[in-house]
């Protein structure tokens, strides 16, 4: 089993920046995909960013160029760096893990863009 801890969320105001961790209580090195969601108040759940074992990141199209995901497997942490923040972007933001060993989800981080 794997847990996950977020950290970092805030409110902030539009333009300003914030930086997601996402703590891991196991190795991530072999994890296939760590990824990060976020849920608006009456939204669905929406990727914002993944990372895969073999390198590979995806980020939504809505937040391209000003997010980014980095994945340190010797800290078992993903980050999320958010720039350029915007009110649309205001939500509760999830880090997951999917993998042989089962997917799982921290019980998110509020994020508040103010405008």
């Amino acid at each position: 089993q794997v847990q996950l801890v977020e950290s970092g969320g805030g409110l902030v105001q539009a333009g300003g920046s914030l930086r997601l961790s996402c703590a891991a209580s196991a190795s991530i090195f072999k994890i296939n995909t760590m990824g990060w969601s976020r849920q608006a108040p009456g939204k669905q759940r929406e990727v914002v960013a993944t990372s895969t074992s073999g390198g590979s990141i995806n980020m939504a199209a809505s937040v391209k160029d000003r997010f980014t995901i980095a994945r340190d497997n010797l800290k078992n942490t993903v980050y999320l760096q958010m720039n350029s923040l915007r009110p649309e972007d205001t939500g509760v933001y999830y880090c997951y893990s999917e993998g042989v060993m089962g997917d799982y989800r921290g019980q998110g981080t509020q994020v508040t863009v103010s405008s």
